[in-house]
């Protein structure tokens, strides 16, 4: 029998690579994580490391060529929501060997895992499976971030996340790689789930609920818990 994907999980938040985590327990048999990264940096050498964009610059940042250039990292995936056609290119050409879209659920992120391991590329726009109406909703239903005990989508935490660390609204844009309207009809929309009104009252919101960075590494038996 062939052994489990080696996954290493990237993303600077614990609730987001707890979820991964979760998200792919039930298909261990397949693909095992052996570690999950908030801020500090992983030293097992892996099979895959799965590239979560919440929070976290694009593909067309400086973050994936460090992944990309350190062999322990294995191959790379980018797990993201952002399926615009300009950073799928400058994935392929910087060779990621993964793009796949948060709307998947368990066992189809496990099947691309299982098939970049085997030697593919796996790019997706969205999940075939799923009506593109639809793929907000499986999104918030298979993920894990900040922020969503108390109403914000994914989209609109790593608005706030991006607020409460001091970037401006172009700034998040450029992160995220939404358009600048976008990212006001987040704000709009988060402030009145979080019941504030000023962009200093949402930094406090946001330090004081868990919207900031953290800095821990979570080794298998933590993730498995008790």
């Amino acid at each position: 029998m062939q052994r489990p994907v080696r996954v290493a999980l990237r993303n600077d938040y614990e609730l987001v690579v707890v979820g991964l985590a979760e998200l792919l327990a039930p298909h261990a048999d397949r693909v095992e994580v052996v570690e999950a990264m908030a801020t500090v940096d992983g030293d097992l050498p892996v099979d895959v490391t799965l590239y979560d964009t919440f929070s976290q610059t694009q593909v067309d940042g400086s973050d994936i060529d460090e992944l990309l250039s350190d062999s322990a990292s294995g191959k790379v995936v980018i797990y993201t929501w952002n399926t615009d056609p300009r950073l799928i290119d400058i994935a392929t050409q910087k060779g990621v060997h993964g793009y796949l879209p948060k709307s998947l659920n368990g066992k189809q992120l496990a099947d691309a895992l299982v098939d970049v391991m085997r030697g593919q590329v796996v790019v997706m726009t969205n999940n075939p499976r799923v009506p593109l109406n639809d793929e907000q909703d499986q999104m918030e239903r298979h993920g894990s971030w900040p922020g969503k005990v108390y109403g914000l989508t994914a989209r609109e935490a790593e608005v706030i996340a991006l607020i409460t660390q001091g970037l401006r609204n172009q700034e998040i844009a450029d992160r995220a790689a939404i358009s600048i309207n976008s990212v006001k009809t987040h704000i709009r929309a988060a402030y009145r789930k979080m019941g504030v009104k000023s962009r200093s009252q949402a930094v406090l919101w946001g330090v004081e609920h868990g919207m900031l960075p953290d800095a821990v590494r979570l080794s298998k038996p933590a993730l498995q818990g008790p």
